[in-house]
């Protein structure tokens, strides 16, 4: 009997209360408002994942293939992709927004006045928000880098330059892996510079500094013999575009002189291009009797990008592959 009585009274309970204004309320707006979020939600989350697949499966084309590198227009779509995707989950996230103001029924005309003072609020607290999404918008459209790209950024602020190769670029930053493992995450805005190492192609310089006394008509025939040897070595000749050119000399000190040696490479292969081409010199030389004319100085080997600018030996950027010293 009184469990009877219990049961009554909280049925009387719970019908009066989804008869309150507060039941009718959540009946008819609230269970809405919550099936917009919940799909925005599911649709979010649906979006990144789409997005994940194009990029796996643009990653794929290279994983399965043949290709030694990836190519200009697999980065771009990479880097596209994701910021389709950003741009995707914003705008369906400003949709229902919209969509909850209508169903609370605020008329739209009454926010005109509070939405020009937080624009005007935005203007100057958000500045460097709209300055990051402008220079990545930029970064993107210009095609300056992409996904796999070996880059180094310099950055305001910041005493040196970040290398690594790009795993991710939206419009806000760029994330940048480092040869330890470290990521960098570099909002846009902040980057004054950008040197992309792995742009359509690279170049190896080789400086072989060898001592006066030498004979430059047998160091020149060795170095020769070397080229051709790099141009036949299977995997040597399938990183390079080209055979490697003798430059002649360099520059002259007074007790050495400095030869150089340059090879076109695919992108991002410049350093591994050098030292394997390093090693040839350093045994070519040394089966000549022609050594190093400082102690336990070997040939330097810089690394450089395809435009005209020349990256001298103190600021050439170090071979990712390698710990830092």
């Amino acid at each position: 009997m009184t469990e009877t009585v219990y049961a009554a009274g909280f049925a009387d309970v719970w019908r009066g209360f989804w008869s309150s204004d507060i039941g009718v309320w959540i009946l008819e707006r609230g269970v809405e408002i919550a099936l917009l979020l919940i799909g925005a939600l599911l649709a979010a989350r649906f979006i990144t994942w789409l997005a994940r697949r194009v990029v796996t499966r643009i990653d794929a084309e290279y994983q399965t293939s043949d290709q030694l590198v990836r190519t200009e227009s697999a980065k771009h779509q990479q880097a596209v992709a994701s910021v389709i995707s950003w741009v995707s989950v914003a705008l369906l996230f400003i949709v229902v927004a919209v969509q909850i103001t209508d169903v609370l029924a605020i008329p739209i005309g009454s926010l005109v006045a509070p939405a020009a003072v937080l624009g005007a609020a935005l203007g100057f607290g958000a500045q460097k928000l709209v300055q990051d999404l402008l220079a990545g918008f930029f970064i993107i459209s210009e095609r300056q880098y992409g996904f796999g790209d070996l880059v180094q950024l310099s950055m305001i602020g910041a005493p040196e330059e970040s290398l690594g190769t790009v795993e991710e670029v939206t419009l806000r930053v760029t994330k940048l892996r480092t040869a330890e493992g470290e990521m960098y995450t570099i909002p846009n805005g902040n980057i004054v510079r950008s040197l992309n190492l792995s742009k359509d192609w690279a170049r190896a310089v080789i400086d072989i500094p060898v001592p006066t006394s030498a004979d430059l008509n047998i160091v020149n025939d060795l170095l020769q013999g070397v080229a051709d040897k790099a141009n036949a070595d299977p995997h040597l000749n399938a990183l390079m575009l080209d055979t490697p050119q003798l430059m002649g000399v360099e520059s002259i000190g007074i007790d050495s002189v400095n030869l150089r040696m340059v090879a076109r490479t695919l992108p991002g292969k410049q350093f591994e291009v050098g030292r394997r081409i390093r090693v040839l010199v350093i045994a070519a030389l040394r089966g000549a009797g022609i050594n190093s004319p400082a102690d336990g100085a070997t040939p330097m080997v810089e690394a450089m990008p395809h435009s005209s600018a020349t990256v001298s030996s103190e600021a050439r950027p170090q071979d990712p592959s390698e710990p830092k010293k």
